[in-house]
């Protein structure tokens, strides 16, 4: 059907390619490609039958990327490399007429600062060009925002209260490590809070937020209000939400690694001068804790994620929780990579599928809330992320 190129060769890009490689009526060919070419070659050998070609590519150099795409002529680029690339990737495909698809917003590498105006400055121009580009179709944003648009067509017409809730309750046996880009990770879990409501956002200090919540299958887990991207086009996506929050869980023992990371300026994004040469601390950091893709062996447990929501159905209030839970063991015997990597893969490669199969595919710039949530929806049962409701419950929220 389709011809793919996955930037990124990391966790999540080897659940995108094992879900792709496995999808052969739809992902006729795949080309894997890094900054690392030997990580592509890991990958593939394990999928094997050929069915993933790879390269070398710097994503951060566009003339190069400009060069890659051409000769390969994908039908969509998908980007799971590091969010601070987004613009880079973009500014290839504008250039070369191949549309886009990614899973985390576009961020600075000097700011830690999550926002969309960047990459929906991309409207027109991908308009006028005639191609795709598709944001945040991970789990966090991605199938979140699924559930939002699906609970909209089908259960509301207005909502006006939105958790989404993000649950790991996984042990991967080490004493600090973080379940995809270290850097990222730690960027994204220490700004300052923010929730949407009554039209403004409200600011809160890190982590000043928190109460325990019950998941699914796990029970109550302390639960802290962080900023997360979705708000952002969701609020905007949604107008009649009068409340929109983020919730994460985080253990203790988490936490306290945490502080003194950035009680010590290892979480800084400044350069230092050590040894006689300028270093980021916390690039320095990212390269001596665990790495992310190899923390599945060990993995036991499972995250829930989900959206908690109240509004207004045929003139009565109603509420509704929509959930998956995965499991790391189960995501790891698949794939070969743990849970969080595992929830992020599978809606990248199902919303490739979709772009595929003509289902999301138009000129323009959209968030995947602004697609036809069903058979995004009907994907996710078949390949791994099935979806669970409940109506009419108590939400804690």
């Amino acid at each position: 059907m389709g011809k793919v190129m996955v930037i990124g060769a990391g966790g999540v890009g080897s659940v995108v390619v094992h879900k792709m490689a496995s999808l052969p009526e739809v992902f006729t060919e795949i080309l894997l490609a890094s900054r690392t070419k030997s990580k592509c070659d890991a990958i593939a050998a394990r999928i094997g039958k050929n069915r993933v070609q790879t390269a070398q590519i710097d994503a951060d150099n566009v003339p190069d990327l400009k060069k890659l795409i051409k000769s390969c002529r994908p039908d969509i680029v998908v980007n799971v490399a590091l969010p601070y690339q987004d613009l880079h990737i973009m500014d290839a495909c504008l250039a070369e007429g191949v549309s886009y698809l990614d899973t985390a917003n576009y961020e600075p590498l000097e700011e830690a600062k999550f926002e969309y105006s960047w990459q929906w400055a991309y409207r027109d121009r991908y308009d006028k060009a005639g191609i795709t580009a598709i944001l945040g179709c991970g789990f966090d944003p991605g199938v979140t925002s699924v559930y939002t648009a699906y609970a909209a067509r089908h259960h509301f017409d207005e909502i006006h209260y939105l958790d989404i809730v993000d649950c790991n309750a996984g042990d991967h046996g080490k004493p600090f490590a973080t379940n995809f880009n270290p850097e990222i990770n730690i960027r994204e879990v220490t700004q300052k809070g923010k929730y949407w409501e009554n039209g403004k956002w409200i600011y809160t200090k890190p982590h000043e937020i928190h109460k325990p919540l019950n998941y699914p299958d796990i029970g109550p887990k302390e639960s802290y209000l962080i900023y997360h991207e979705e708000l952002e086009s969701l609020v905007k996506n949604f107008p009649t939400i009068k409340r929109a929050r983020f919730w994460m869980t985080f253990s203790q023992e988490y936490l306290t690694h945490l502080r003194v990371i950035q009680n010590i300026g290892m979480a800084g994004i400044e350069p230092v001068m050590f040894d006689g040469r300028e270093i980021i601390p916390i690039q320095f950091l990212k390269a001596v804790l665990p790495d992310p893709g190899e923390l599945g062996e060990n993995y036991k447990g499972q995250t829930s994620i989900g959206c908690r929501i109240k509004g207004i159905k045929a003139g009565k209030e109603h509420t509704y929780y929509i959930y998956n839970n995965c499991s790391h063991e189960a995501a790891f015997r698949e794939t070969g990579a743990q849970g969080v990597s595992y929830t992020t893969g599978v809606p990248a490669a199902i919303g490739a599928m979709m772009y595929l199969k003509g289902i999301w595919k138009k000129p323009g710039v959209f968030n995947v809330e602004e697609f036809d949530p069903d058979p995004f929806m009907e994907q996710l049962n078949l390949l791994g992320l099935p979806w669970h409701e409940l109506h009419d419950l108590e939400l804690e929220l």
